[in-house]
């Protein structure tokens, strides 16, 4: 089973600044890139076949309510509207969430008293920022607070704003992992106090996954997502099976990040280990891999590994719905 370029989104982190590029000690080959310094990283990305990426904003303030994340002068809107001048055709996905934004590190709006998330004002925080994204020239915008009903209220939002070509890619079944701490170092978004189980998916319940998947699909999703990948293979080829629809799978950073420690021990060829690990999210039905190591993955693809880029339908028709 061939290795599609097409099929892997590559995330960034933006931060404010200029010349900036902060390494992450935990997240090996990982960095914070200030706007003028992703843009160059951006050339080199897109030069070596990857067309899609995916944002995720680091901003300099933080409150209790996430403000900064939907206000006109965001870090990402202003890192879509450069990166669309610069690679119009490139597809540029943006995360749709809170808890880089908040004082308290959560995905929504707390409610004071009882610390818990108040979801109304949540899912219109949500379309705010998702609205924000789009007018900066977003392709696709992707939730992942999983607040209940945060697809169909942002499509509603997009919709009625005039951004009806705006895709959504839902983090349909996205598990209260352990494999996020890597992430969380890079994006200073870990929980002040409790953790994100109340909202995030019990890792032993696989119906709740099936259903969050279904309710993506009937709110609008264009893509649905299982989140983190590797401990999750068997919900991948569960939803693919059940659903037969677009399906990415995050390989997170906690994934990631123990490939790249245990080869610098020897443990391991990390070439092999990833084109094992990526082929086995695609096997198990991922359509899209959102992966860390997919700029690793070019190169290697690029100087002739004897692993061939084969586009796949769905990879077709990603490509051709903007």
């Amino acid at each position: 089973m061939g290795i599609s370029l097409s099929s892997l989104i590559y995330p960034y982190f933006v931060a404010e600044g200029k010349n900036k590029k902060q390494r992450i000690r935990s997240f090996p080959g990982v960095f914070r890139f200030s706007i003028d310094r992703l843009l160059v990283d951006i050339k080199e990305t897109a030069g070596l076949g990857i067309r899609k990426i995916l944002l995720f904003g680091i901003p300099e303030c933080k409150d209790n309510i996430g403000s900064g994340a939907y206000q006109d002068k965001n870090i990402v809107a202003r890192a879509v509207k450069k990166i669309k001048e610069e690679f119009p055709g490139l597809i540029v996905m943006t995360d749709v969430c809170l808890c880089a934004y908040t004082n308290h590190g959560h995905c929504g709006v707390l409610k004071i008293r009882s610390r818990s998330i108040d979801n109304v004002k949540t899912l219109d925080v949500l379309s705010k920022i998702a609205l924000l994204h789009a007018k900066a020239g977003a392709d696709w915008v992707a939730p992942s607070a999983m607040a209940k009903g945060q697809v169909g209220a942002i499509r509603k939002a997009l919709d009625k704003n005039g951004f009806g070509q705006t895709r959504i890619m839902g983090y349909s079944a996205k598990f209260a992992s352990n494999f996020y701490g890597p992430f969380r170092n890079a994006a200073h978004s870990a929980p002040k106090f409790g953790d994100r189980r109340l909202y995030q998916l019990d890792y032993s319940r696989p119906q709740a996954a099936l259903k969050e998947i279904e309710d993506d699909i009937k709110e609008g999703a264009d893509i649905v997502m299982v989140k983190p990948a590797l401990s999750y293979l068997d919900l991948i080829s569960r939803a693919k099976e059940k659903f037969s629809y677009p399906l990415a799978a995050y390989n997170v950073s906690g994934e990631y990040s123990m490939v790249k420690f245990g080869a610098r021990q020897g443990l391991w060829d990390e070439k092999n280990l990833v084109i094992e690990i990526i082929t086995s999210i695609k096997r198990a039905g991922a359509d899209y891999i959102i992966t860390y190591h997919a700029k690793d993955i070019a190169r290697w693809l690029n100087v002739g590994t004897g692993f061939k880029p084969v586009p796949t339908d769905n990879a077709r028709r990603f490509n051709e719905v903007k």
